[in-house]
């Protein structure tokens, strides 16, 4: 069973966990599971304080050290791997969610304010993980994106497990143009050759337009794929 918990200042935000879906009912077979740590239980004054002003001045508070450390020191699991949530951090991509997906474990910390105290980054070997190169208020709405990415990877999640196997980025592409009924709409005709029944045609046909496409929209991408 594939684990994952999140140190968050604020429990709420996550529902049932992560509602009744696709991830709900695979919870309830226990083909994951998921606990939400709320990082001020980790605080001892009785105002709960988990952040202060940072040394040096600046706009901003910090999550303390102190806190985070004790609160990360009492829920990580032997051997896993810990992600605080920052825009400094490696980039998530398809290869990452995968790489995620074969561990027994991950924890995922939710950051707040200004960022944390880096101290405890470097003595609890904490990785950073970013979502891209933008700002969100915290690390809760970014976990959700990196949950989905690794959940819908997991054996058994899924309904059709190939559709994985087909979706952008797997094969370093951007994938293929999708068609469903009816065959003509708006005098728009599904192209020929997927009605051909040739299934060798086909899969040639939907390499070219992932080729094609990726060139176009991503030639980061296409430049990988070229050396591959």
């Amino acid at each position: 069973m594939w684990q994952a918990q999140i140190f968050t200042l604020y429990p709420e935000i996550f529902p049932g966990p992560l509602g009744k879906g696709l991830y709900g009912k695979a919870l309830e077979k226990n083909l994951w599971n998921l606990k939400i740590v709320n990082i001020r239980d980790a605080a001892e004054d009785k105002h709960k304080t988990v952040d202060d002003t940072p040394f040096g001045g600046g706009a901003g508070m910090l999550l303390k050290a102190d806190v985070l450390a004790k609160s990360i020191d009492q829920n990580k699991k032997e051997g896993e791997r810990i992600f605080y949530l920052s825009p400094k951090g490696k980039k998530l991509d398809q290869n990452l969610a995968l790489e995620l997906s074969k561990e027994k474990s991950i924890s995922l910390i939710c950051g707040h304010f200004e960022g944390v105290d880096e101290r405890v980054l470097s003595t609890r070997n904490i990785e950073e993980i970013s979502l891209g190169d933008f700002i969100l208020s915290g690390g809760e709405t970014a976990s959700f994106v990196i949950l989905d990415s690794i959940l819908r990877l997991l054996p058994k999640i899924l309904g059709n497990e190939q559709s994985v196997s087909e979706e952008s980025f797997h094969n370093g592409l951007l994938e293929y143009p999708q068609y469903t009924k009816p065959q003509v709409w708006e005098e728009k005709s599904v192209p020929e050759v997927l009605l051909s029944g040739d299934h060798s045609k086909i899969k040639d046909w939907r390499l070219s337009q992932s080729e094609a496409i990726t060139r176009v929209r991503r030639p980061d991408l296409w430049e990988k794929y070229k050396k591959n």
